[in-house]
């Protein structure tokens, strides 16, 4: 687990993101019921881990504080509109010895929009290994992706300040990102790694890091799976969105604090691909997984 406090320099940010922490704030409406708010109102729609991230926060506020996260699983119904508030509504599915189960059902007006299944665990002391470890330049030696990057390349990525103003994480890139070679129509494997971390410090509790967390691992994974066509998301007729996502959380970590995210795009076919990815502290830890699968259509 990464121990030491770092010094937050913040990458660019155009416009006025959201700040995580107010977002993962719910208010209690009811037994069981929380309303969340996008406070961003020039988004389009819901950002995927925004959905995820408040549904965790709602499941946990319904478990005592001593058990952890440990895994959720989540679908993508419908696109959320980020000027209506969204409810989410818990259902405590199961409370045992050792672990909690919640489900988590979030709707606008009539219309489900995600759901969740999320597990929570008492901490305990077991066998332990991980099967790959794994190495990166620090962040610190890492420049920011806009100096990383050709201008003319920038000029034309409308993309990025659009995920810089609505998506409140900060990132950096060990290796050139694919999307940058798929560009010039250079294919490449379907792999690509950044450190990550939320773009604001959070709160202590370990509810709020996990669903820091949970708000950061839906982004840029399902993309892996684009590399080796070489063709971006920002191709004429490409049709990308979450179906649903899962997370596992192996060790406690701090969200706001830079983690190395490796991920593969292990398959990609029917319209569809899928993802999984990694998440690495400094050491080469691991503390957390994750797998997606989304529409991948491409229409002619």
């Amino acid at each position: 687990m990464s121990i030491a406090v770092e010094t937050r320099v913040p990458d660019p940010s155009p416009g006025q993101r959201p700040k995580l922490g107010r977002v993962l704030q719910l208010e209690k409406v009811d037994t069981d019921l929380f309303r969340g708010r996008s406070y961003n109102d020039a988004a389009h729609r819901i950002y995927g881990g925004q959905a995820v991230a408040q549904a965790l926060v709602a499941a946990g506020l319904t478990v005592p504080p001593e058990r952890r996260t440990h895994s959720l699983h989540g679908h993508f119904i419908r696109p959320g509109d980020p000027k209506e508030p969204v409810w989410y509504h818990v259902e405590r599915v199961r409370d045992g010895g050792s672990f909690t189960t919640r489900s988590v059902r979030a709707t606008q007006g009539e219309a489900t929009i995600f759901l969740l299944t999320a597990s929570f665990q008492t901490p305990e002391e077991g066998l332990s290994h991980q099967a790959h470890h794994t190495h990166a330049p620090t962040p610190e030696q890492l420049p920011v992706f806009e100096d990383s990057v050709d201008p003319d390349y920038l000029a034309d990525a409308a993309w990025l300040p659009h995920l810089r103003a609505n998506i409140a994480v900060d990132f950096r890139f060990p290796e050139e990102y694919p999307r940058v070679a798929n560009s010039r129509g250079e294919a490449r494997p379907p792999r690509q790694r950044a450190w990550v971390r939320t773009a604001d410090r959070l709160e202590d509790d370990p509810l709020v890091q996990a669903a820091g967390f949970a708000y950061t691992s839906d982004l840029f994974l399902l993309s892996s799976a684009l590399p080796p066509h070489a063709i971006t998301i920002d191709k004429p007729g490409m049709q990308l969105a979450s179906l649903d996502h899962s997370v596992w959380l192996h060790e406690s970590f701090r969200a706001d604090e830079w983690h190395l995210y490796e991920q593969e795009g292990v398959w990609t076919g029917g319209g569809r691909g899928f993802a999984r990815g990694h998440l690495y502290d400094r050491s080469g830890v691991l503390v957390a997984s994750t797998v997606q699968e989304g529409l991948l259509r491409l229409r002619k």
